[in-house]
């Protein structure tokens, strides 16, 4: 079911994308490189230990995560929009909707080369 995803989400994955960030928030979760919710994301932000920003466009009020994106510009982290909350819980190994997701930085990682390739995905939705 496709929620009236709000014009504020920008920018906003397509299907293709969506499936992509959702393998990887997946993985990164098992490898406890994942920190859930608007909170943790922003201390993510903030600690400099963010690779980017994953936000759900159907978060009910959207305001809520909207300083996430202003944060995340400021420290240059790329950030974007998957449709729904629901499937980034599921992503995420949670059964609760998640509407935000940080996937953190690790020293000798094994997703560091799949990180970047998604990074510069996003970073072209951005231009």
């Amino acid at each position: 079911t496709a929620e009236a995803v709000n014009p504020k989400a920008y920018p906003l994955a397509d299907s293709q994308l969506t499936i992509t960030i959702m393998d990887l928030v997946q993985q990164a979760a098992n490898y406890k490189q994942l920190k859930k919710g608007a909170n943790e994301a922003t201390k993510t932000l903030n600690r400099g230990i963010s690779e980017f920003v994953v936000m759900a466009a159907d978060t009910e009020p959207l305001e809520i995560l909207l300083h996430l994106p202003l944060l995340a510009e400021d420290k240059n982290v790329p950030y974007v929009f998957v449709p729904s909350k629901q499937a980034l819980g599921r992503a995420c190994g949670v059964t609760r909707p998640v509407i935000a997701c940080s996937v953190t930085s690790n020293e000798g990682s094994q997703l560091k080369s799949q990180i970047q390739q998604l990074k510069d995905a996003i970073e072209k939705l951005l231009i």
